[in-house]
């Protein structure tokens, strides 16, 4: 088993802040405060660490924001001793970013200083949230300017930290309701020359979507108009849950509207009882029964038994079927029942659907069973 990310964020990371900042400001009295962070830090997980730590740091350095953050950002670039190839050696920052939005809203110039600084060694896309929500108007004037900065990691934090529903930080309900000045910033950056921002821009459309199915496919029909292979790809990326959830609007921006015309055969799920923890192959014809070639979008779903007994659909990507006129393609996809992080199996039977241009056509059932009962 891979050992925790969090074992990687351990009492080292004070102590490394702890010499960055005596580096530039020798006052600093690096033992108070690695005591002071230290205190209950076992105990707590990985966000909360960053969290504590910001606070020891707001203990120890000087009272007047101004000063310690100019001391923060002196100390950014200063030998720390930790190793930079940990998983999460930038997460070093993370505490620095969490003192700005802790103790610098009042403070929004320096604060924006501070965050455009720390966005190129880590990431500012949660601390920023809160000047979002406490200084929307000068924020989001303030993300116009750098949606052109050279920098692609203060791009990305425009579109990243602009997000409705970023994970692991709070929602922006603001920005859920209305997300018409988030749409904004997308257009500027929706051509950006970096996967890395182009990537943020699909993932904040689609967090779009789950609030606006409506704003969502309209804007994907726009972009889609002209568009470059790198601004498809946006697009396509962006409209991936919504697919997934079968919503017409998302289905018809892709050109799958209307329903395909083929026919369904052939169904095999192998084995019929599966023991808890292992594989089932689910396989099929599809065959175009028009006499035009045509594109169909492929996809399958599970319904998963969960702990009540009820089911919970999940949907499995396959792929674009180009059928010839007639033409007929076995499809085949094997999945594994071990248990994750992010799904617990239960025993039951679950029913298979195939999706074809989101509309759903029964397969078959499989029974997943407990190792015992097989």
């Amino acid at each position: 088993m891979a050992e925790p990310l969090v074992n990687q964020y351990g009492a080292d990371v004070p102590q490394a802040i702890a010499r960055m900042v005596t580096a530039v400001h020798p006052a600093f009295n690096t033992r108070r405060f690695v005591a002071d962070a230290l205190t209950g830090y076992d105990e707590l997980a990985l966000m909360p660490r960053g969290k504590h730590i910001a606070q020891a740091l707001q203990r120890h350095l000087p009272a007047d924001y101004p000063k310690a953050i100019h001391i923060l950002l002196a100390s950014l670039d200063q030998p720390h001793g930790r190793d930079p190839g940990l998983s999460l050696g930038s997460f070093l920052y993370l505490p620095h970013t969490m003192f700005v939005a802790q103790f610098g809203l009042a403070h929004f110039e320096d604060s924006m200083r501070a965050q455009h600084a720390l966005t190129q060694r880590f990431t500012a896309e949660f601390s920023i949230r809160a000047f979002l929500q406490h200084h929307e108007a000068a924020t989001l004037a303030r993300f116009r300017q750098w949606a052109s900065d050279p920098s692609e990691h203060v791009r990305r934090l425009v579109s990243e930290g602009s997000r409705p529903r970023l994970p692991w930080a709070s929602r922006l309900p603001a920005f859920q309701k209305n997300p018409a000045p988030v749409l904004e910033l997308l257009e500027l950056l929706k051509d950006d020359p970096a996967l890395y921002v182009r990537r943020s821009v699909a993932n904040n459309l689609n967090d779009i979507g789950k609030d606006h199915p409506e704003v969502l496919a309209k804007t994907a029909k726009r972009w889609l108009k002209g568009a470059s292979d790198e601004r498809r790809w946006i697009v396509q990326h962006a409209l991936r849950s919504a697919v997934k959830r079968g919503e017409a609007g998302a289905l018809a921006a892709l050109g799958f509207g209307k329903s395909a015309e083929v026919a369904v055969s052939r169904a095999r799920i192998t084995p019929a009882r599966v023991p808890m923890g292992e594989k089932v192959t689910i396989a099929f014809d599809v065959s175009n029964t028009s006499a035009k070639a045509q594109e169909v979008l492929v996809d399958f779903c599970i319904h998963y038994v969960k702990a009540s007994g009820k089911t919970s659909a999940k949907v499995f990507k396959l792929k674009v079927l180009s059928l010839a006129p007639k033409e007929t393609v076995r499809l085949s996809k094997t999945v594994s029942t071990a248990e994750m992080t992010t799904r617990k199996h239960h025993a039951g039977q679950h029913r298979v659907d195939v999706l074809l241009n989101g509309q759903a056509r029964a397969l078959g059932v499989f029974e997943l069973v407990g190792v015992a009962q097989f």
